[in-house]
């Protein structure tokens, strides 16, 4: 099982033209980057967006949340990502997708340097196991290899908060009842943001 720890390493390497980032470690668990999806992936997306929106997370989505409303916002991420505005990530253990996290490339003019992290996403069976980590960390990567210098997210989850501090993300602030939890409640959000060495 994935520990998290700092030997684990993530290896990039090219797949037909498209840079893969696999950790290689012992274990069935893998990290690469998707820049065309299929409908089997599509619809593993959508069962771990369901699966985090069921668990309480706010990731822009009310419960419940219904499948073909998590297709359609997937279809968009990928055509994003197949234009190249966006890079997404997804980890797969041996029953599938089990984390995704993305990097939007594609910002104002007078911001070439920098990129958005959006929608780190966790299944609720492969959590505590490292895999947010070694996510953060192949986007980072990801974002360096696009020659990004700065990245900046928000997240209403103190363990992802935690997370992010872990990683060495600066915490900005907080802005108190910015969204809602998928039940309808408020919740604060905090941002962050990483220069990257």
């Amino acid at each position: 099982m994935f520990s998290g720890k700092n030997d684990d390493l993530i290896v990039h390497r090219r797949q037909n033209g498209a840079m893969t980032h696999q950790v290689a470690r012992p274990g069935p668990l893998a990290i690469r980057r998707l820049t065309t999806v299929g409908g089997t992936e599509l619809q593993a997306l959508a069962a771990l967006l369901i699966d985090c929106v069921d668990g309480g997370a706010s990731v822009s989505f009310m419960h419940p949340l219904p499948l073909a409303k998590a297709l359609d916002f997937w279809r968009t991420v990928a055509y994003g990502a197949a234009r190249g505005e966006r890079v997404l990530l997804v980890a797969e253990d041996g029953q599938g997708i089990c984390g995704t996290v993305q990097l939007m490339l594609a910002q104002p003019e007078n911001q070439p340097h920098r990129a958005d992290v959006a929608k780190m996403l966790v299944h609720r069976r492969a959590r505590r196991q490292g895999l947010g980590a070694a996510l953060m960390q192949a986007a980072e990567q990801a974002a360096r290899e696009a020659g990004k210098t700065l990245l900046v997210l928000d997240t209403a989850s103190a363990e992802a908060e935690r997370l992010y501090a872990r990683q060495g993300w600066q915490r900005v602030g907080v802005i108190p009842g910015y969204a809602l939890l998928p039940t309808g409640e408020p919740c604060d959000t905090a941002y962050f943001y990483k220069v990257l060495g």
